[in-house]
């Protein structure tokens, strides 16, 4: 029989927005950083996991399997195994949902699970033609073959292109993600003023949870070499208003499109750990559950319309536990843009894409706004793609408990045409 798997706790850093050049934190900084504090207040050893996964996207090279570079700066011993997985932006979801199937199958009993990013530090990269300059000039015997190879440099070589607008890209459809994001807000006829209000009322959210205190018990401040200290998401901007949003210009589709860099994630280094449990564990170290995984479902589509991955997995997910979006009482949606979480929101109300899509005989049903990332999301806290999936996790967890909720589904689209969700219950 499949075995119960409880979240125990977690805590991630702030989010801090990308500005200028490289931010203080590599992915493996920030995964130490928010978890030193969360392993110190455990009643058991760091070296009590059975493993360790972390989701990560941008790798940097200087830390090639990062879970195991967290872990042993986390004191947890050299014999502790730990690996790190990817699936863009579901990555740190996909780090609880391995650790979840460990745990119920009976491979594992204490699991650390997590996500790092670190956007800023997302490399440039040479073009091919200056790559295949170099190797020329390298490969070059003597004096003459040299400067003859240096001769047939051109400006062009060097102008390095941004790995992450590359990695934002979609290689099968070549639409980057805002692309992607606009045929979504277009099939479902979103508006700008609909995108501005939503994104405006991001921040406000954020702000408000901020301003109570709601994220204290979550967030851990984390310090720089320089003994800097970073204690919240500093990418809030609580006077936002759709008045001033609509002051912006198209990003990805000039000048008719309706994302805007004011309605779209924005890009942030973060990190976010969760520690998964059996019952045998929680026992043996008298722990204290806070949530139980009941599920999850990882579904797929077409990648120019991957912002829908929400609606498929989802629904998936609640086709097979005998549910309804209305049995569900808090949602965490990842704010990847704004048309696109409304473009999530319309499709479960189009009765067409509900048959032809989902096999409903009808639509699905409405999400009350009340009940969808009741603190914001990504367009104002931001959107580390490798932290994001377990960030709502968590989050979903201790939103629940604050709200007195039951039953919440985390839920993400995922570059590639791809959606996860995952079905929590308080405990």
């Amino acid at each position: 029989m499949a075995r119960p798997v409880y979240i125990v706790d977690g805590s991630r850093t702030p989010f801090l927005k990308a500005r200028s050049g490289p931010g203080p934190f590599t992915p493996v900084d920030l995964a130490v950083q928010c978890g030193r504090p969360l392993l110190a207040r455990q009643p058991f050893a760091p070296d009590a996991f059975d493993q360790v996964i972390l989701g990560c996207v941008n790798v940097i090279a200087d830390e090639m399997n990062p879970a195991r570079v967290a872990a042993l700066r986390l004191g947890m011993g050299e014999r502790m195994v730990a690996f790190t997985v990817q699936i863009n932006c579901g990555s740190g979801m996909q780090s609880i949902d391995t650790g979840y199937r460990y745990i119920r199958e009976g491979n594992a009993d204490l699991i650390l699970a997590g996500g790092a990013e670190a956007l800023s530090h997302a490399p440039l990269v040479w073009p091919q033609n200056g790559v295949r300059w170099f190797a020329g000039l390298a490969m070059a015997k003597g004096p003459l073959a040299k400067l003859a190879a240096f001769a047939k440099a051109r400006p062009a070589f060097f102008k390095p292109v941004i790995g992450l607008e590359r990695g934002l890209t979609d290689p099968i459809t070549d639409l980057n993600m805002g692309q992607t994001a606009e045929k979504v807000g277009y099939l479902f006829g979103i508006t700008r003023l609909q995108a501005d209000a939503y994104a405006s009322e991001s921040h406000k959210r954020l702000a408000r949870a901020q301003e109570n205190g709601w994220l204290k018990g979550e967030v851990e401040t984390a310090f720089d070499r320089k003994g800097k200290f970073y204690d919240h998401d500093d990418g809030v901007r609580p006077d936002s208003s759709a008045d001033k949003l609509a002051m912006l210009k198209p990003v990805f589709e000039r000048p008719w499109g309706q994302v805007t860099a004011g309605n779209s994630s924005q890009i942030t280094d973060g990190a976010s750990w969760v520690i998964l449990a059996s019952e045998e564990a929680v026992a043996k170290h008298k722990l204290t559950p806070k949530a139980v995984i009941l599920d999850s479902q990882w579904s797929a589509l077409d990648p120019s319309i991957m912002g829908l991955g929400p609606v498929l997995s989802s629904h998936d997910l609640l086709k097979r536990n005998n549910m309804t979006i209305h049995d569900i009482e808090t949602w965490e949606l990842n704010e990847a843009f704004a048309t696109q979480v409304l473009g999530c929101l319309a499709a479960w109300k189009d009765e067409q894409f509900c048959r032809e899509v989902l096999g409903l005989d009808g639509a699905a049903g409405e999400i009350d706004h009340a009940k969808l990332n009741v603190d914001g999301g990504a367009i104002s806290l931001g959107h580390p793609v490798g932290t994001s999936g377990n960030r709502i996790v968590l989050h979903l967890v201790n939103a629940m408990k604050r709200l007195g909720t039951r039953r919440g589904i985390a839920t993400e689209c995922i570059g590639g045409g791809l959606g996860g969700a995952m079905l929590i219950e308080t405990v």
